[in-house]
Order: structure tokens, then sequence, then C-alpha cells
């Protein structure tokens, strides 16, 4: 199915489909087996505009909004979802938030660096004893005159060890629960900043997960993100955006383990012909195919909504849980149609397998997306 894109996102695509093609493929698999950072590869995505895509021109991003940006994030990722995440963490997770609710000040300081991939941030939301329980974090920050002093320990934290800023969500009121919850842009070069040991992953092996401390690191009270208190409130509405982000990562994961399913349908013989001639294998082509449009669908949809300023926090946990298990599904059957060749590094689907996994958890994981879905129809909000 052909959704129809505008010549303006049919460009975008273009663009990044070349991109994905010409210069992540080359080094995909290298990156994953030496867990290396693709430095590079994010240098040329800030040159591209692929990091300022939900950033208006006026701070120096392309402003090309979320429908835009899920279309070059399904060819990024269908190439390499370490790449993928990264571009996704930037503009979904710290473009968006400072662009919505930031003042001026802050998006003139952050935001045309950002855009250009002169600063790269992370999103640190997650700690030891609270992952899903967003709400339960203990980070704290208490007022000192016109600074705030941070102390606590934030967890599984994407691009963390190579970012220039983070937005941590800290605790500023202990008595409240989530209104007493504050954004705070950090810096990386303040003192009481320390990144962890970066960790060693099933998939997305190639982009950076740390563990971020902060030990008396004193913030600008100009650092606030939005206003005191409303930083669970922040933080919602961001991973709204960001799981459009990771659904369209599964939409390109998924795209990948199509592609390779078919191409290996076609090539590999057994019992004197194509395995692509046989029923079992065509079945799970089909569904493949069936299920990984839908998703595309759900997908362009929700980031429709989102530019369009509609509700669209159901439609976007839709999207991320359809697409995740669709991509976990398609890259199990890929795997499969591949035989013992697909547990193999030599054949990339071994490397979507495992990539495709954690699209189930972060953001949100599929038990969160089936309770936010359920409390938007039963209007439990």
């Amino acid at each position: 199915m052909q959704f129809p894109l505008s010549e303006e996102h049919r460009l975008i695509q273009q663009t990044a489909r070349e991109f994905a093609d010409h210069e992540i493929a080359p080094v995909a698999d290298k990156h994953n087996r030496e867990g290396k950072f693709p430095a590079e590869l994010v240098k040329r995505m800030g040159e591209l505009g692929f990091l300022g895509m939900l950033v208006p021109e006026t701070y120096g991003g392309n402003g090309v909004g979320n429908f835009g940006l899920v279309v070059a994030l399904e060819e990024v990722n269908r190439v390499c979802a370490s790449t993928g995440v990264t571009m996704s963490v930037q503009n979904s997770l710290v473009c968006a938030p400072i662009v919505h609710w930031g003042n001026e000040a802050l998006k003139h300081k952050y935001l045309p660096k950002l855009a250009t991939g002169e600063m790269l941030g992370a999103y640190a939301l997650s700690e030891p004893g609270s992952g899903s329980d967003a709400a339960g974090l203990v980070a704290s920050a208490v007022k000192d005159g016109d600074s705030y002093v941070l102390n606590g320990t934030k967890n599984f934290i994407t691009s963390g060890a190579e970012a220039d800023i983070v937005i941590a969500m800290v605790r500023t009121d202990p008595a409240q629960k989530t209104r007493g919850i504050t954004a705070f842009i950090v810096e990386r070069d303040w003192k009481g900043f320390h990144v962890g040991r970066k960790e060693d992953k099933m998939g997305l092996r190639s982009s950076s997960t740390v563990q971020l401390s902060f030990e008396d690191l004193r913030v600008p009270a100009a650092n606030v993100l939005g206003e005191i208190g409303i930083g669970f409130k922040i933080a919602l509405h961001t991973l709204d955006g960001g799981r459009i982000g990771i659904a369209s990562q599964a939409v390109g994961i998924a795209q990948a383990c199509l592609d390779a399913s078919v191409r290996y349908a076609e090539e590999r013989e057994a019992f004197g012909q194509q395995i692509g001639k046989f029923q079992a294998m065509q079945w799970k082509l089909a569904d493949m195919a069936t299920r990984l449009e839908a998703a595309r669908l759900l997908v362009y949809n929700a980031a429709r909504l989102k530019d369009q300023g509609e509700p669209h926090a159901k439609e976007a946990s839709m999207a991320k849980l359809f697409a995740s298990e669709m991509a976990n599904a398609a890259a199990r059957d890929a795997v499969q149609i591949h035989g013992g060749a697909g547990y193999l590094e030599d054949f990339p689907v071994e490397r979507y397998f495992r990539d495709a996994r954690i699209t189930e958890i972060y953001e949100g994981t599929s038990e969160i997306q089936r309770i936010v879905i359920a409390r938007h129809l039963l209007n439990l909000r």
C-alpha cells in the first residue's frame, strides 16, 4: 500500500533512504560488532537536517514536523536501529520538549546547536528504582539561592555517554508525587555530573546506554524547563512524541526483516525449488507484509494528529504497541525463514532480531501502552 506523501515528504524519504543505504549500511554491522557509537553518522545527520526536524526555522531547525520525522526515521532504522534511536531521542525527547516548554532564552541557547548536531542531548527519567512507575523517582533538587542542587541517579540513559545536555526529571517537592517533579536542562560540564559505565546490551549495541549520577550538581534556576512542579506533565507529553518515534523505529526494523526475507526466499533452494514457492514461507511473508502496512498507517496517523495539535496520546500508544509487537514477530519469522543461517551474524536478521526486542520495552512497555489505551477508552485519565 502506498500512503500518499506530499512532495516535501517524498524528498525527505528519498534523502533519508539514500543516506541510510549509502552511508549507514556499509558500517552498520561493523559498528554493531564493535559497539561503536556512530559519531560521524550523527554529524552527517546534523548536516542533513535530521536532528532538528521538530525545531522551527527560527531556532535553526527545519520544522518539518512529526510526519516528516517518522518518514525519515523509518528509513534510518531500516538499516541501523542504533543510529535510528539516536536520531529519535534527539528530535522527540530533547528538542521537542524544549520547543514546547522552554522559554525564549532556553530555546535560543540550546536549540540551534541541537538542531545541527553541534550538541547532543539525552532524556533522563528512569531511575534504578523507578522505570514504568516514573512518578516514583527519588532524584532530588533543593533550592539554594538562584540555583538548585541536584542529587540522584538516572538509569538506562540513551546517548548519555555522549550527551552535552540532559533533560532530567527530579523531585523538587518530596511531599507531592506527580506534582512534585520538575524538569531541568543539565549540562555535562557542570561539576557533579558523572557518567557511569556503558551497559552491555542485547541489541542497539552501537547506541550508548549509561547510568548518570548527580552529586551536589548546581543548576541555575534559569535552566528549569517549563515551571516548577510540572515536570511529570512534561515527561508524559514528551513520551507521547517519543512513542511515535519508537513506533517508526519498529516499522523500519520490520521493513528490513521483510526485505531480507523476500530476498532469501527467492535465492535459497530446498527440495529442488526456491523456498519462496512453499506455502509455509509465503504465508509468513504475507502476514509480515500485512502487519507492517497496518503498523505504518498507525504511526502515520499518530504523527499527523500530533502535527495538527490534536489529542494523540491514545493513538501514539496504539502505534507503539502494535508496531513494536509486529516488529518482534517479523524478526522472529525472518530468522525462521533463514533457518540456521538466520542464527548467524553473517546474516543481518540476527541483528534485527536483537534490536527489535527493545521496542516493546523502552519509552513505555507494551503493558504500559495497554494501560494508557484502556484508560482513554474508559475515560479514566
